[in-house]
């Protein structure tokens, strides 16, 4: 099922937006506040996030442009009543991959949402860094401290998927989906004993963090 965050202050037009999405049959989550989405995120990993631009803790667009550098690739929407055309080239420039305009028509925010989750996130980075750990991805290397990690396959794409998704919780089941084949049992302890293989192999301070009842989660760029 497609999941979708709605973080808007407003809270009759979060309402209204979620009430709208989940009639066409999509599992949504509502935050009226930055502090709010960053609870949601960490909980778990939505196909799209739709964004107010002026929340009561700050900007938005600075919040996703900061989430962007760390390598987050959740497709976003800006829905806000600035207007112009700094305003909307901002929007952009921090990483939004759509902007929607209030007033607007639900039925057009519905279409653009699904053609956000339709398309995907962002391309991923070439290169996904945290601290002193490095992932290049085009040339499945890893090196932490400018040491090469020797990393199997397996070890490297659950290590690039996390890290493409930083501080957020990521089930098993996803990980399965990204990084194994479909002939994989989603309800097998493959992905916890190449996590324990990967954790060892990075060392310390620990990156990769278990989230009871969930999965895992990459540290969050303020934890570097």
């Amino acid at each position: 099922m497609t999941r979708v965050l709605v973080v808007e202050d407003d809270e009759n037009l979060r309402l209204a937006v979620t009430a709208e999405l989940a009639r066409g049959g999509v599992d949504v989550r509502g935050a009226g506040s930055l502090a709010g989405a960053d609870a949601e995120l960490t909980s778990g990993a939505p196909d799209c996030v739709v964004f107010d631009r002026m929340l009561p803790d700050g900007d938005a667009a600075g919040y996703v442009g900061r989430r962007r550098r760390a390598g987050w690739t959740t497709p976003v929407l800006f829905l806000t009543a600035r207007d112009t055309v700094a305003d909307v080239v901002a929007g952009f420039e921090h990483g939004a991959d759509d902007y929607l305009v209030k007033p607007f028509a639900m039925a057009e925010l519905v279409a653009r949402v699904g053609n956000l989750v339709r398309r995907g996130g962002a391309a991923r980075p070439a290169v996904l860094r945290h601290a002193d750990l490095e992932v290049n991805g085009p040339r499945r290397q890893a090196r932490r401290a400018g040491v090469l990690l020797g990393l199997t396959a397996k070890e490297f794409a659950v290590l690039e998927h996390l890290m493409s998704r930083p501080g957020q919780a990521v089930s098993r089941t996803e990980l399965i989906d990204h990084c194994w084949d479909t002939s994989t049992d989603p309800m097998s302890n493959v992905v916890d004993a190449v996590v324990r293989r990967l954790r060892a192999k990075l060392g310390e301070p620990t990156v990769v963090h278990t989230v009871r009842g969930r999965g895992y989660r990459f540290a969050s760029e303020a934890e570097s």
